[in-house]
């Protein structure tokens, strides 16, 4: 039997109700990388207000749209219940006439309570395999009485555990570039299209923005001065510090896994090469050596083998090599123009754009070169993916005449949904990994 572990949310108080025992069933994890893979069906009930002041509708309703947002879940609409009573929930799988569940088509079934103490509020989630007719798990929760959107976010990333073995991507941001004229500086948005924040105000040319692996840092390629310089930005301090400024051109590539190195291109020895860079000491290593551009260089999530594009073969394509810059190996040969490429944190597949019938599309493909995969076909330019976390979504650009949007879809392609627009021209958007 596998153990679904909670969440726990330590900065938001969070924590399980002393001596509470969190009961399970026996559960087989969804298999949601089957190529027969449907969208989840749950029904979930609008938990009971077990005291007049709870916000328990608030709290079940942040779960239905924080689980629609994974593009995993097809949460039935309550109009189709054929029961809608409001009671207080149990744990209790007999109280539950599951064929009124199994009649709509739900696979699974979350009841809930809410109990406001003063400034304290309790929330009891009860998830239940319809089919089998037995619980998956109960699990009380507790936080500040404002804090809804938290409790019902730890709902749903239980959930996801539960039946996917997988937290989710909720507490995660993507940093991105927004230009207006010829100046532009860096923002983030939440996972969930909330809370937009203007994070640097050079008012310059921004490129390629990209995350510590613990969110504290970004770094990126400004213009401030007038000539591209790579810098880092404490994001809980606003400070700054330039750690590259080479004669030349100087772009920012991803951090290492263990956020001790930075790669970069540079063109300081004659033409652009990658190197990496360590950033305690700001020592230098040189990894390509090549007549030919080499750019956009990405770590794969353990560290031992680096992404980049390269013109050596005539035009842009994806290449591959170890993290001491040996082994290169080309990975991309169908298109003429491939780039911006970015590696799965499941480490399974590389995105990447490509472009197609004159317009850049997303693609990916694995490490060795092999099932190369088109995600996207509208008549937009999609360019500059990011891979989340969790490695099932990926978020990128795309543009069409003077509009531009931020979207996020699943690693297959599926569920397209907006994250941010606007009239100005967005680009390279990066993920950050799970915030605390």
């Amino acid at each position: 039997m596998k153990k679904f572990v909670l969440i726990l949310f330590l900065t938001l108080c969070f924590c399980t109700w002393p001596g509470l025992s969190s009961r399970t069933g026996a559960k087989i994890y969804v298999d949601i990388d089957s190529p027969a893979f449907k969208m989840i069906p749950i029904a979930i009930s609008d938990f009971y207000n077990a005291s007049p002041a709870s916000s328990a509708a608030t709290v079940s309703d942040g779960v239905k749209n924080d689980l629609a947002l994974t593009g995993l879940f097809n949460v039935l609409n309550r109009k189709s219940f054929l029961d809608n009573s409001i009671s207080a929930a149990s744990a209790d799988a007999r109280t539950i006439r599951f064929s009124d569940w199994t009649a709509i088509g739900a696979d699974y079934l979350l009841k809930g309570n809410v109990t406001q103490n003063g400034q304290e509020m309790i929330a009891d989630s009860y998830l239940f395999d319809v089919a089998r007719g037995e619980i998956i798990f109960n699990k009380r929760y507790r936080a500040p009485a404002d804090k809804t959107k938290a409790v019902s976010r730890a709902i749903a990333s239980d959930i996801m555990l539960a039946l996917i073995n997988d937290a989710g991507d909720f507490n995660t941001k993507i940093a991105f570039v927004s230009k207006k004229g010829l100046r532009s500086d860096i923002y983030s948005v939440n996972y969930d299209g909330s809370e937009i924040r203007k994070v640097t105000h050079h008012s310059s040319l921004f490129i390629a923005p990209r995350w510590s692996p613990d969110g504290n840092w970004l770094a990126f390629t400004s213009f401030k001065r007038g000539r591209p310089e790579i810098y880092l930005l404490n994001l809980k301090s606003g400070m700054e510090k330039k750690v590259a400024a080479f004669d030349g051109l100087n772009l920012c590539g991803s951090f290492s896994p263990d956020g001790r190195k930075l790669l970069l291109t540079l063109s300081k020895d004659g033409n652009e090469e990658v190197y990496a860079l360590n950033i305690a000491s700001l020592q230098l290593q040189r990894l390509t050596t090549n007549y030919a551009i080499d750019v956009s260089p990405s770590w794969s999530p353990d560290g031992r083998k680096i992404v980049f594009v390269s013109n050596r073969s005539g035009s842009p394509q994806i290449y591959t090599m170890d993290a001491n810059g040996g082994n290169v190996k080309r990975i991309t040969y169908k298109g003429s123009y491939n780039s911006s490429p970015s590696w799965s944190m499941r480490g399974d597949r590389i995105v990447y754009e490509g472009l197609t019938g004159n317009r850049y599309q997303i693609f990916s493909i694995d490490e060795e070169g092999n099932n190369p995969v088109q995600l996207t076909f509208d008549n937009a330019n999609n360019e500059s993916p990011s891979w989340s976390p969790s490695g099932r979504q990926i978020a990128y650009v795309s543009r069409k005449n003077s509009q531009s949007q931020i979207m996020i879809i699943n690693a297959n392609g599926s569920s397209p949904r907006l994250l941010y627009e606007q009239n100005n021209p967005l680009t390279m958007p990066s993920w950050s990994g799970r915030l605390k």
